[in-house]
């Protein structure tokens, strides 16, 4: 089951404000998430029911500190589109 601490932050970026214009909202969350969940998690906590869900596993950069080589952990992004006319006023911004 998932639970509304699997979500780690909505993203706001030039492309997601666009596209947030046109119904979407662009989650990040564990790459152990699914669609599914997602979908519940909306539909318990924010009392809106998704029209379409799209998901991108995001692999993390390797990267280097002082000479250690490090990786980013990975995360998955959904775009969510919501039904027409509905918003959620804890993420718009």
């Amino acid at each position: 089951m998932a639970d509304i601490t699997d979500i780690k932050s909505i993203l706001y970026t030039e492309k997601t404000l666009g596209l947030q214009e046109e119904g979407y909202i662009v989650v990040q969350t564990s790459d152990k998430m699914t669609k599914n969940q997602l979908k519940e998690v909306f539909k318990e906590y924010f009392g809106v029911v998704p029209v379409k869900i799209n998901s991108l596993k995001m692999k993390g950069k390797v990267k280097r500190f002082r000479g250690i080589e490090g990786q980013r952990n990975n995360y998955k992004k959904f775009y969510v589109k919501l039904p027409e006319g509905a918003q959620i006023e804890s993420l718009s911004v």
